[in-house]
């Protein structure tokens, strides 16, 4: 038969696509009743802990500071993670998306760390001199993004370079990019149990029960934590991990994170509250790259969230707008001193698959959970003494979920072209690979393949290379761009004519019911 022949009339036809995920309970625009989304809430509040906590736990020794400067770092990320969630859920994108602390700013916040100039014997000192000038990266870096977003650059580049073949290979990376793999392994008798009880409960009970199977399902994440943190507290006093190696006692044991009893009854994070920023051009630039690498790797977070919020996808000015606000974001953790910068929270996107919940009312109901147990130190150290190897048995479900999100964009390409299967293949293997050899060169030499004298100049070129959706996204770009591109046939390829209708705000009625600022502010900043 030729390869171009119809199929027979008995043949089965394919799924037709959907731009809009079907099956979900609650998207974007439907919030659940308020008792389930105040629970729904809290269970995002839960999820987007681990990184707010794994974060300043690794940089803050490092950089002089004890548990009380550890304490009040979490206290602060998680101030203006909710913060930086209002504003992107209600002036941004409004897609239900966590703006978070992001693992690709460690790096050059390391570098800074070890830059030489902090010989202080006073480790405090040296925690407030170090904090100051990651404040001072921060600030400078986060005009990257608002220029990009506001000035309409980012809009541009979406509308006429970017489309499905590209958005698959960056989302398809985050499968492996941002949970540290070992942290499961670290102290499986508590890991493995979480993951097991997780997907039982969001998997297979659902089809045990006759009444009651959605509470099961979509508190999947309180049910199994409460459970294995319980189980993990009785090892712990027990005596199970008495004797037992630091490394192992750190990771297992439920009295061990020293949050609660460093953290402040009520303080609410200030500006500047570690004294003035300091600055420093060869950090500056540093920092810049590692806000565009994060820039690349947000916009895979909002196409993921848009998917399982069951909106449309992004229209161009939208996407813009959410970066504009994302460097908003990284100005506010500059200001606060968070020692940290900002970006989507992919494990809360997968959180949103799970659920089958893409309300936004429920992502801000999050973000007030995150205000609210800043504030309240104890309270929140509390929920933020959860043992890591829980947390990452969550991502590694999560980031299971948003790495999926790209697989769903396939169904919009043609995966019988040749060209397709070239830009697919090269740009996923080299994202895996490239990353990879700089991570493994990097643990090995503890300085990265590029290492010249100019510290600063080397974050600018090992920084990006270690982000798998980066390399992944950028070679996509590359090969998308300059292959062929102008076979009409090759247009349908690309999935580009179903992006068409999207390629402006107004250009699908949708747009308005999903996109639109609110308090009819698009009157006086028009979405185009």
């Amino acid at each position: 038969m030729a390869g171009g022949a119809a199929p027979k009339a008995d043949e089965p036809a394919p799924h037709p696509p959907k731009d809009q995920l079907p099956n979900v309970s609650y998207c974007i625009t439907s919030p659940p009743p308020w008792p389930e989304a105040i629970l729904l809430g809290f269970q995002h509040y839960i999820v987007m802990l681990g990184t707010t906590v794994i974060i300043p736990t690794a940089l803050v020794p490092q950089m002089g500071g004890g548990n009380e400067e550890k304490a009040k770092v979490i206290q602060t990320l998680l101030f203006v993670a909710g913060l930086n969630t209002l504003l992107q859920t209600s002036f941004g994108t409004r897609l239900p998306a966590v703006i978070g602390g992001s693992y690709t700013f460690v790096a050059p916040t390391i570098s800074i760390i070890l830059s030489g100039r902090w010989s202080d014997p006073d480790p405090i000192s040296k925690f407030k001199k170090v904090m100051r000038a990651t404040q001072g990266a921060f600030i400078i870096a986060s005009t990257v993004q608002i220029v990009l977003g506001f000035s309409g650059l980012w809009r541009n580049i979406a509308r006429l370079k970017l489309c499905y073949i590209i958005y698959m290979p960056i989302l398809m990376q985050f499968f492996q990019s941002l949970v540290p793999e070992d942290m499961v392994a670290n102290c499986v008798e508590i890991g493995l149990p979480q993951l097991i009880i997780l997907v039982l409960f969001s998997q297979y009970l659902v089809h045990f029960l006759h009444r009651g199977k959605n509470i099961v399902d979509r508190f999947a994440v309180l049910f199994s934590v409460t459970i294995v943190w319980i189980y993990a507290h009785i090892l712990t006093v027990g005596g199970a991990y008495n004797g037992k190696p630091m490394k192992t006692q750190t990771s297992c044991r439920t009295d061990r994170a020293g949050l609660i009893s460093a953290a402040p009854w009520i303080r609410v994070p200030y500006p500047f509250q570690w004294g003035a920023p300091s600055f420093d051009a060869g950090e500056a630039f540093a920092m810049m790259m590692t806000a565009f690498v994060a820039l690349v790797e947000s916009t895979g977070g909002f196409i993921a969230v848009s998917r399982y919020a069951s909106a449309t996808p992004l229209p161009p000015s939208i996407l813009s707008r959410g970066v504009g606000w994302q460097g908003i974001a990284i100005l506010l953790s500059g200001v606060f001193g968070t020692a940290n910068g900002s970006s989507v929270s992919i494990e809360n996107a997968g959180l949103l698959a799970m659920t089958c919940v893409g309300s936004r009312r429920v992502v801000q109901i999050s973000a007030v959970f995150m205000l609210f147990f800043s504030v309240l130190g104890k309270f929140g150290a509390v929920f933020a003494s959860i043992p890591t190897p829980i947390v990452a048995a969550l991502y590694c479900l999560f980031f299971a979920y948003a790495g999926s999100a790209g697989l769903s964009f396939l169904q919009f390409c043609n995966l019988n072209s040749f060209r397709t299967k070239f830009i697919l293949g090269l740009s996923i293997y080299l994202g895996l690979s490239v990353p990879q050899y700089f991570k493994e060169y990097t643990a090995i030499n503890t300085y990265g393949p590029v290492h010249t004298s100019g510290r600063w100049f080397n974050d600018i070129v090992n920084v990006p290379f270690s982000s798998k959706p980066f390399v992944a996204g950028i070679l996509a770009y590359f090969l998308d761009n300059t292959l062929h591109k102008k076979d009409g046939q090759i247009r349908k390829d690309r999935g580009k004519h179903w992006w068409d209708k999207f390629r402006t705000f107004k250009s699908d009625p949708r747009s308005e019911e999903f996109y639109s600022l609110p308090f009819h502010l698009n009157k006086h900043f028009p979405s185009v």
